[in-house]
Order: C-alpha cells, then sequence, then structure tokens
C-alpha cells in the first residue's frame, strides 16, 4: 500500500485556521473578521474552503440562536412586568386618588417593587391622595411593617396625603406588640372610610387655595 503524499502546509495559513477558531470560540460571528483567506491554489485549498463554509454556517446558527435567546428574554419580561402589574395594581378610584390594594405576603423583592411603582405614580402628579388597603394581608412581620412605613412616609414626603385602611384585629395586635410608629399616618377601617377621608382632604385643599391670595 502506497503512503499518502503529504502535504506541505505554512504556518501562517495554519494560524489563520487557528485564530478563526478562536474567534469562533468567543462568540465572534463577523464574517469579514473571521472567515481566512484561500489564496494557494493547492491540496490544502478545499480544506479552507470548506472552513469558510462552517464558518458561515455556524455565524448564522450562532446569531439565529441569539436572536431566539433575545426574544425568549423579551417574552420573560414582559411576563415579570405583568406579574408585576398583578402582584402590585395601583388602581384609579378617583380624581387625584389611587388604591394600592395589599395582598398576601410581602417579602422584601416585593415591598421594593410596590414603593418604587407607588412613588412613579406620586411623582408623575397623579396621586395627590394615596391609599394603602390592607384587607388582603393576614399576617405582618417587623420587615413587612417596616417596608409599607417607608413606602407611605416616602409618598408623604412627595406630597401626598396618605391613609391605611383594612388593618384586621390580628395585625393591629401585631403592629402593637411590633412596636410599629403610625403616628404620623392615618388608619382607617376600611375602603370606604379611607376614600371619604381623601375627599375632605381634597376639598380642604380647593377651599385653601380659593382662600390664598392671588
Amino acid at each position: 500500500m502506497s503512503e499518502a503524499p503529504m502535504i506541505s502546509i505554512s504556518r501562517e495559513r495554519l494560524a489563520r485556521i487557528t485564530e478563526a477558531l478562536g474567534s469562533l470560540s468567543v462568540g465572534e460571528t463577523d464574517l469579514d473578521r473571521i472567515r481566512i483567506p484561500v489564496g494557494d491554489v493547492d491540496e490544502f485549498a478545499p480544506f479552507e474552503e470548506m472552513f469558510n463554509i462552517f464558518i458561515e454556517e455556524y455565524a448564522a446558527a450562532r446569531r439565529e440562536n441569539q436572536q431566539l435567546n433575545q426574544q425568549r428574554l423579551d417574552v420573560i419580561e414582559r411576563q415579570r412586568a405583568a406579574i408585576a402589574d398583578l402582584s402590585v395594581p395601583i388602581i384609579d378610584v378617583w380624581d387625584d386618588i389611587v388604591a394600592l390594594p395589599v395582598v398576601g405576603i410581602v417579602d422584601t423583592q416585593r415591598s421594593v417593587e410596590m414603593t418604587e411603582r407607588l412613588l412613579r405614580r406620586v411623582a408623575s402628579g397623579g396621586a395627590r391622595c394615596v391609599i394603602v388597603d390592607l384587607t388582603g394581608v393576614d399576617v405582618v412581620d417587623t420587615s413587612t411593617a417596616d417596608h409599607l412605613i417607608r413606602m407611605i412616609r416616602a409618598a408623604q414626603l412627595l406630597g401626598s396625603f396618605c391613609v391605611i385602611t383594612g388593618i384586621s384585629s390580628n395585625i393591629a395586635l401585631t403592629l402593637g406588640q411590633l412596636d410599629v410608629d403610625l403616628k404620623r399616618v392615618l388608619t382607617l377601617r376600611n375602603l370606604k372610610e379611607g376614600l371619604w377621608a381623601c375627599f375632605q382632604h381634597l376639598e380642604t385643599m380647593r377651599k385653601e387655595r380659593r382662600r390664598a391670595p392671588t
């Protein structure tokens, strides 16, 4: 059996292939940068041409995969935003009055989302009165109470009149045991009383504006 003929390949040609493989390994898909030149017409040239075809197909597949991944991330982000809207709903109950019904357990992540969404709404000028309704909350701990109070005080600093409604007897007992300072926060029994308090506050503001000297 005769031996296969030896092919002499320059180091530069091998180096180009090695460099192209290295670029592919780090995610490079720019064909102008990674495609290797085919100059010499010899026994090694067909391999270089096939290698370039492989590069083109690999780069196209990688770009398609990146696009699919980005589409998945976009879907996940839209779903996350939709879930956030459901878990932190801010409801327009009247002109200049919004309600934030809190339902279930309030962890750190959710409290941050609640605070950010509420403060954005207040800062935009569409919430002169805020009602935080706790009817759907069964249990509060020190962390939850602290987050709620901080959120309300931050809204007050932005000029909103804030009311807490729906505090159950269990929550009231817990807040008393935790020694939570509610002196500067108006607390009422239900959403109806909170809405009425907001109406009175807005009416007082209108009267003061009418009495103010021009």
